[in-house]
């Protein structure tokens, strides 16, 4: 069941996915008072920004890397060096 007390700074992405699964499935159900599906849809629009900005962060890391090893030369001449 969805906590309203969530901390979302301090979840990993998997466990915001997998909270945002959870609200996915309590919408698709059906069967719930309008107000309470407003505060859940809230929860898992929060959630989605989480998801979306650890994602976001993840790829910013992967550029990051690419563009180093980019940077690093291959030459003959350095393979003495190591």
């Amino acid at each position: 069941m969805i906590d309203g007390n969530i901390k979302f700074d301090e979840l990993s992405f998997e466990e915001a996915l997998t909270k945002l699964e959870e609200v996915v499935k309590l919408l698709e159900s059906g069967g719930l008072p309008l107000d309470k599906a407003v505060k859940i849809f809230e929860q898992g629009n929060k959630l989605r920004i989480c998801c979306e900005k650890k994602l976001s962060e993840a790829k910013l890391k992967i550029e990051n890397i690419l563009t180093q090893q980019s940077e690093v030369s291959c030459d003959k001449k350095d393979e003495d060096s190591f």
